[in-house]
């Protein structure tokens, strides 16, 4: 038996087209596309994944009518952020304790040594929760087969250096938090501003006041952030007091 843990492993946010948002997040964070998954053809879908360090940033694109992804951007008018990923020790009795509150099993997926449990949207509430384990893999930068076979060999740090925190915002955060917290076997806890907050041991999830629930920015910690938006501008993407914006989500930047 290992150990219980959990971890961010994964962020997926969707756009259309996939180009060239893609193209733009790579060079305004300075990161390198370590993998396009063949196997995402089947659902309608291309796909690119990007090292932050060891977690993985990933853009899915719809590219056939009738894709689940294609019906969330309608859903949500274009607000990007999909998927929270996250490993752990076991997703199948994760699985079964999110079942007792509820939560369906949408998709479970076997590809060894992989092996991920993916949560119902609905039921999470403002975006999936996947929750996988890959066999032997107990190094961080081990195989991880979504990620390509070398991913690692990707990683770029001169830039950006990780990915900190996600922001989901609801009518009702605490109770959103609250929500989440069930589903991860996490306590919620109260950040300085007094947001609710999750708190993972390479990220954290900020819960805020918003019209409707959704992952609505990414937080990422940056050499220089002046320098990360004067190359957001380069790219003709717009910029906000703290970041840029690109892929249906705010890009924030710390350092």
């Amino acid at each position: 038996m290992m150990a219980p843990f959990l971890r961010l492993r994964q962020i997926c946010l969707v756009t259309e087209p996939i180009e060239p948002a893609a193209s733009q997040i790579a060079a305004i964070l300075g990161l390198n596309i370590c993998y396009r998954d063949p196997h995402v053809g089947k659902y309608g879908l291309e796909n690119v994944l990007l090292p932050v360090d060891t977690t993985l940033l990933e853009i899915v694109a719809p590219t056939q009518p009738g894709t689940a992804a294609g019906r969330f951007l309608e859903k949500t008018g274009g607000r990007g952020g999909y998927m929270a990923i996250f490993c752990c020790d076991d997703p199948d009795a994760r699985g079964r304790h999110a079942a007792t509150l509820g939560v369906r099993t949408a998709n479970v997926i076997d590809h060894a040594p992989y092996h991920g449990v993916q949560l119902h949207p609905r039921d999470c509430r403002g975006a999936f929760i996947e929750l996988n384990h890959t066999a032997g893999s107990d190094n961080i930068r081990g195989p991880y087969p979504p990620a390509g076979p070398d991913w690692a060999k990707a990683i770029r740090t001169d830039t950006t250096q990780a990915l900190v925190a996600v922001e989901m915002q609801s009518p009702d955060p605490a109770d959103l938090a609250t929500h989440w917290g069930r589903i991860l076997e996490l306590p919620v806890s109260s950040a300085a501003d007094g947001a609710s907050e999750l708190k993972l041991p390479n990220a954290s999830f900020r819960f805020v006041q918003g019209v409707n629930e959704a992952m609505t920015a990414l937080t990422f910690k940056v050499m220089d952030a002046e320098k990360v938006r004067e190359a957001a501008k380069a790219q003709g993407v717009s910029c906000t007091a703290d970041g840029f914006s690109l892929a249906g989500v705010t890009f924030k930047l710390t350092s």
